[in-house]
């Protein structure tokens, strides 16, 4: 499996789920939504693309993102991105509209709550790199 560092800032698409692995590790899945919007130069029409990424955070920084995000909640995400080993990029998925669309595999290292939106997001805390990265199970591929 291939993997890639990676940053960046968006909202949560639905509440994070967490539970205990049968090893006792807490896990916590999220997905995170990045938004670009520009004018293209040619048409002059403004154009809109989303980005998912499947986020996964282990021990304390994923009780604490399943204890203060929400759907909604903005968030910024360090960590290592996941290919898959024969397509090479994301999962890619139809959706019911008949458009096609792409999601990537993250597993965090560090993250910071970013703001107060209404939706469980939190300025005050922030996640502490170490503890992301300790609360790794030991076949997490670091």
């Amino acid at each position: 499996m291939l993997t890639h560092e990676i940053q960046f800032i968006g909202n949560l698409g639905k509440d994070p789920e967490g539970r205990y692995t049968p090893g006792g590790q807490f896990v916590c899945n999220f997905s995170v939504a990045v938004n670009e919007k520009y004018t293209d130069k040619n048409s002059g029409q403004k154009v809109e693309n989303t980005d998912w990424f499947n986020c996964a955070a282990w021990g304390k920084a994923g009780e604490t993102i399943n204890q203060y995000l929400r759907k909604g909640s903005k968030v910024f995400i360090r960590g290592k991105m996941t290919r898959d080993p024969k397509k090479g990029g994301p999962r890619v998925f139809q959706r019911g509209d008949d458009t096609w669309d792409a999601s990537w595999e993250v597993t965090v290292r560090e993250f910071n709550m970013l703001g107060d939106n209404g939706s469980g997001g939190n300025g005050d805390r922030s996640s502490q790199p170490t503890s992301a990265e300790a609360a790794q199970p030991a076949n997490a591929g670091w």
